[in-house]
This record gives C-alpha cells, structure tokens and sequence, in this order.
C-alpha cells in the first residue's frame, strides 16, 4: 500500500494516460475510488462506507479473516506449479468431489473462469470428435478467443457468428416466447435445442457441446424452468455432445438452495463438464475443470500434457495473493457454519442505509 495515496483525480488521470479506454470503470462520470473492504462493505479514500452489491468474486465477503489466514500461512512456504507433488491439491479435488454427483471425479485447476471454459472446449471436442457448439443467446462465457466465439453477449459486437456456432433461445419463462402459463416450458425451450441441433445436423455440422451457465446471468439472471437441462443434455447427447454447465458466476452456494445451480434441475441431472471460477478463490486466480473419467481419458489419449503455473502447491505470487489456499478456507465456510450464502438486496426506498450509526452508500449496477 502506497505511503504517500495520491488524490482520486490524481489516480484517475493516471489510469487514463496508462490503461486502455477498453477496461471500463464502473460508474465512469465520477468513479469510486476503492481502497479498503471487509465483509460486505468497501470504503473509498475519504472513509466513505458502501455496501457492495456489485462484486461477483468476494463469495465470503472482503478479507475474510480464514482466507486471509490461510493465504498468510502458505505464502511463507511455497508457491510451485501443478508439476509437483503436495497434498493441497489433491486435498481439495477430494473437498470439491464431495460436493458433487459421483461420476464428476476427475479435476483440473486453472487461473481463470475463462482458461476453465476453454479447456471444457477442448476436452468436449477430443471426446466427441466433433467441432460445434450450441449456446444460449445472449451467453457470455469468457473473453478468450475461443469463447467470445461461443458468447453472443460479445460476438454480436465483433466478428458475428462463426458457421460453428448454433444459438438456442433464452429459457425465459418471464420474457421469453414459453411462459409460466404454459404447460411444459421446459419441454418447449428444450424442443428449440433440438430444432436448431437438427438444422445443424441438416447442414453436415456436429454438434461437440452444449454451453450453458446453470443460472444466466449476463443474459438476465434467468431461471431455466425445472427439467429443462436434463431434456436439453438428452437432444444433445443424441447428437454426440456432450453438456458443459459453466458454474463460473453461480456455483459454490450462490442459488441458496444447493450447492451448484445446476441441482436446480433435479438430483438426477448431472452435467458432463463442470466449470468453475470466480468464487472457487474468493476473487483470486482460480479456477477448476471437473469432468467424468470417460472425457479425462479421451483427453489424456492424445499424449498431450496439461499444467498450470499456479495451482500446484495452493501457493500465491505478489500478484495473485491467496489463489490456492484461500479456495479451501472459501470453500469451507458456508459448509461448516451449516449455512448457504444470504444474498444482499438493494434497500427499495431512497433513505440512506445505516451501519453503526454512520450513513452507507450502496454500489449497484443497473
């Protein structure tokens, strides 16, 4: 931490003489200037207090006193690549695995939500032989070259869509062409998967997988009707693809009454590839890959090795503070306290909150 802080104008002339114009800030025409966090709240440089609506990363709140612990701790003894033996990554595989159906066995740690949905790319298409994708429209699914390929949120803007790509309609039951009031949406939204699977098919194209986060968030924060994953994952598997559920923004509790959205769907529903990020290291660089031992060995048959530079040990670089150790102590929290994640809601009225008796701002994006 800077001795001296500067101002915020100081800061934000700075940013923008050093940064692209591409990376955004929130709230550009007078941004916050965020120095500190602890739990839900954050704190600019004059000690004004905000509750954090915005944050997607801080599953268990800013500095949570066991994720800093455990940062702390494995910092002072190592920090190696996935190369190595240690007990930490093998010891948290085993921690997720117990959290999941048991044919997802087999794990890969990663850096980022991004790097983990390409790697469910490249081991759907080793498994099936098969080259396509069919998404959810307005999907977003990582900012790699391969994924913004597959996210309408971003290719819409860019290249457009490439021939590979196949975009099934939103299963919105509140805005979407099947309702609430209809008899089987789930069935419905499902048979839109299978007729643009067919008009692929019609086409000479084959389908590898189907991309869906459990619960769409960019495309709205949208509930998929009960059943509808488990009659998609059967068009698709017909098709010889495989189902990817992209966890990234949603999973480790966040839907309140499971631990991965995709429960949602029925105890019997389970995906073929399960992606993980964000959350997984309570906003540090980590991400997972968990899939069936079937994909794993299709993957591993072509000789190709798989590692990665930071997930060996469940160390931590300057940069990337608390990446590994901090996904066990977030991991455990909600588990142990025998508790899953109380969401935070803006307050509907225009009074200022209070915490301690002190005014709190909220940060929210509309």
């Amino acid at each position: 931490m800077a001795t001296d802080p500067r101002g915020k104008a100081a800061t934000l002339a700075l940013r923008r003489r050093l940064l692209s114009n591409s990376c955004r800030l929130f709230f550009p025409e007078d941004p916050i200037k965020i120095v500190r966090g602890q739990g839900q709240y954050m704190y600019d440089e004059q000690g004004a207090e905000y509750i954090d609506c915005i944050n997607n990363v801080a599953h268990v709140g800013h500095c949570h006193p066991l994720v800093v612990q455990a940062a702390h701790e494995q910092n002072q003894v190592l920090n190696t690549n996935s190369r190595y033996l240690h007990d930490n990554i093998v010891d948290y595989a085993q921690r997720l695995s117990e959290t999941l159906p048991e044919k997802l066995c087999v794990f890969y740690f990663l850096n980022s939500g991004s790097e983990a949905n390409d790697l469910a790319l490249r081991l759907a298409r080793q498994y099936t032989g098969h080259w396509d994708v069919v998404v959810l429209d307005h999907a977003y699914h990582g900012h790699l070259s391969s994924l913004i390929d597959i996210s309408p949120y971003k290719f819409r803007d860019l290249d457009g869509q490439k021939e590979w790509v196949h975009v099934a309609p939103l299963p919105d039951t509140y805005r979407g062409p099947y309702r609430e009031d209809h008899p089987n949406p789930a069935v419905a939204y499902a048979s839109e998967v299978k007729r643009v699977v067919s008009s692929a098919q019609e086409k000479g194209r084959k389908i590898a997988a189907f991309f869906a986060e459990s619960l769409p968030s960019v495309g709205g924060q949208i509930i998929p009707p009960a059943g509808y994953f488990p009659e998609v994952a059967g068009h698709i598997r017909r098709a010889g693809g495989v189902f990817v559920a992209d966890e990234i923004q949603v999973g480790f509790g966040r839907v309140g009454k499971h631990f991965w959205a995709f429960q949602l769907q029925g105890e019997d529903f389970v995906p073929d590839i399960v992606t993980m990020g964000k959350s997984i290291g309570n906003g540090h660089p980590v991400a997972c890959v968990a899939t069936t031992h079937a994909v794993a060995r299709a993957f591993e048959a072509t000789g190709v090795e798989y590692f990665n530079t930071s997930t060996g040990s469940g160390g931590a670089g300057p940069a990337a503070m608390a990446h590994g150790p901090s996904r066990s102590a977030a991991c455990r929290i909600f588990p142990d306290r025998g508790t899953n994640p109380r969401p935070l809601h803006r307050q509907a009225d225009s009074q200022p909150l209070r915490h301690q008796g002190s005014p709190v701002s909220v940060l929210y994006v509309s």
